[in-house]
């Protein structure tokens, strides 16, 4: 009987690269929800691409089969909504994450302060929670139509507090809005920058609006010279 660890699962999954062959100075990684595949995420990173012209995107998929359908892929299954469900799924799914994090970063020689994280629902989840937990702050956590997990953790676990955007739509049929301010409540209390945007009218996914404001926030937490880049 084998006492070794199993090897974690590789992520893979589509790549943009900065415009004009620059050399990258920052990483944004995109994380998908479920059922979904990092195909999918990625149609934000050319808007993005607007305010961070030298960053890097990957969407990675994420690193198991959905469970729920023929096709996507899942961080972990949502076939029960409990709270110890979800507590148990990010939990198990946060050192693929963070291996692939740090893999990444590796490859372009830059530091945790030249990442930003994005996640799309259950990606949010894991965005959230693998972002404040890791050795050294990022740049910010961008959250769509997600929630926080995991929450009784976080007071003892918190390592880091990296600025946080949630966006949600107040409409949101699948993840509901109530999560968002349930959220940015125990962020705050935990100490962490963070804000919220509601979209009325909006269920599960984007408006231009949710993703014009992510367009700020990570050429603010960035510190993009706006000026600059439209000369």
């Amino acid at each position: 009987m084998s006492d070794e660890t199993p090897e974690l699962p590789k992520l893979s999954g589509p790549t943009l690269e900065p415009l004009g062959g620059r050399t990258p100075k920052q990483l944004v990684i995109l994380c998908h929800g479920v059922g979904s595949d990092g195909d999918d995420l990625m149609g934000l990173a050319p808007f993005f691409q607007k305010v961070l012209p030298d960053a890097r995107f990957v969407s990675p998929h994420a690193p198991f089969q959905f469970d729920g359908g023929p096709v996507g892929y899942q961080w972990f299954s949502l076939q029960d909504f409990s709270d110890d469900a979800r507590r148990e799924g990010v939990r198990n799914a946060a050192p693929i994450l963070n291996k692939y994090i740090d893999e990444q970063l590796a490859a372009l020689g830059l530091e945790d302060k030249d990442m930003a994280l994005v996640g799309f629902s259950q990606g949010t989840m894991m965005a959230l929670h693998v972002g404040l937990r890791r050795k050294n702050p990022c740049a910010g956590i961008l959250g769509y139509s997600g929630m926080l997990v995991d929450v009784e953790s976080l007071p003892d676990e918190i390592t880091v507090k990296p600025p946080v955007l949630l966006c949600h739509g107040q409409a949101d049929e699948v993840v509901p809005f109530d999560f968002m301010p349930a959220a940015l409540s125990v962020l705050r209390l935990a100490g962490v920058p963070c804000d919220g945007l509601g979209r009325p009218g909006l269920g599960h996914g984007l408006d231009d609006d949710a993703v014009k404001a992510g367009m700020f926030f990570l050429s603010d937490v960035f510190e993009v010279d706006m000026e600059t880049l439209q000369k």
